[in-house]
Protein backbone atom coordinates (compact mmCIF):
# COMPACT_ATOMS: atom_id res chain seq x y z
CA UNK A 1 0.00 0.00 0.00
CA UNK A 2 1.33 3.45 -0.84
CA UNK A 3 1.51 6.43 2.23
CA UNK A 4 -2.31 7.29 2.89
CA UNK A 5 -1.36 10.89 4.15
CA UNK A 6 2.73 12.84 4.89
CA UNK A 7 3.08 13.99 8.10
CA UNK A 8 3.36 18.36 8.07
CA UNK A 9 6.54 19.64 7.13
CA UNK A 10 8.17 21.68 9.48
CA UNK A 11 10.44 24.10 7.22
CA UNK A 12 12.48 25.56 9.69
CA UNK A 13 13.97 22.42 11.08
CA UNK A 14 14.03 20.82 7.10
CA UNK A 15 16.46 24.19 6.46
CA UNK A 16 18.50 23.37 9.22
CA UNK A 17 19.03 19.34 8.55
CA UNK A 18 19.83 20.79 4.88
CA UNK A 19 22.10 23.20 6.27
CA UNK A 20 23.86 19.62 8.50
CA UNK A 21 23.80 17.81 5.20
CA UNK A 22 26.25 20.37 2.73
CA UNK A 23 28.46 20.55 5.83
CA UNK A 24 29.12 16.79 5.92
CA UNK A 25 29.26 16.69 2.48
CA UNK A 26 31.53 20.01 2.15
CA UNK A 27 33.92 17.95 4.45
CA UNK A 28 34.35 15.18 1.86
CA UNK A 29 35.02 12.53 4.51
CA UNK A 30 31.90 10.54 3.67
CA UNK A 31 32.46 7.57 1.04
CA UNK A 32 30.62 8.25 -2.03
CA UNK A 33 27.97 5.60 -0.69
CA UNK A 34 26.99 7.58 2.01
CA UNK A 35 27.86 11.19 -0.01
CA UNK A 36 24.79 9.77 -2.27
CA UNK A 37 22.86 9.18 0.58
CA UNK A 38 23.07 12.62 1.89
CA UNK A 39 22.62 13.93 -1.61
CA UNK A 40 19.48 11.70 -1.80
CA UNK A 41 18.11 13.34 1.26
CA UNK A 42 19.30 17.11 0.61
CA UNK A 43 17.15 16.91 -2.79
CA UNK A 44 14.10 15.50 -0.78
CA UNK A 45 14.60 18.67 1.75
CA UNK A 46 14.68 20.70 -0.56
CA UNK A 47 11.58 19.24 -2.54
CA UNK A 48 9.40 19.89 0.43
CA UNK A 49 10.88 23.22 0.99
CA UNK A 50 10.24 24.33 -2.35
CA UNK A 51 6.40 22.98 -2.14
CA UNK A 52 6.33 25.01 1.23
CA UNK A 53 7.34 27.94 0.06
CA UNK A 54 4.91 27.73 -3.02
CA UNK A 55 2.17 26.76 -0.55
CA UNK A 56 2.84 29.93 1.26
CA UNK A 57 3.05 32.32 -1.30
CA UNK A 58 -0.56 31.02 -2.52
CA UNK A 59 -2.02 31.90 0.93
CA UNK A 60 -0.27 35.24 0.57
CA UNK A 61 -2.08 35.60 -2.90
CA UNK A 62 -5.33 34.43 -0.94
CA UNK A 63 -5.30 37.15 1.74
CA UNK A 64 -4.13 39.48 -0.38
CA UNK A 65 -7.37 39.12 -3.28
CA UNK A 66 -9.86 38.39 -0.26
CA UNK A 67 -10.88 42.30 -0.27
CA UNK A 68 -11.34 42.03 -4.32
CA UNK A 69 -9.77 45.51 -3.82
CA UNK A 70 -6.58 44.91 -4.21
CA UNK A 71 -5.14 43.55 -7.67
CA UNK A 72 -1.59 41.68 -7.45
CA UNK A 73 1.10 43.84 -9.97
CA UNK A 74 3.77 41.77 -10.95
CA UNK A 75 7.25 42.37 -9.09
CA UNK A 76 9.20 44.37 -11.41
CA UNK A 77 12.83 44.83 -10.84
CA UNK A 78 14.38 48.63 -10.97
CA UNK A 79 17.19 48.75 -12.56
CA UNK A 80 18.41 52.00 -11.21
CA UNK A 81 17.87 50.61 -7.25
CA UNK A 82 19.02 47.07 -8.00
Amino acid sequence: MSKTKKTAFDFEKGLIELEKIVEQMEQGNATLEVSLEQFGKAINLIKDCQLTLKNAQQHVQILLNKDDKDILMPFEVNEELA
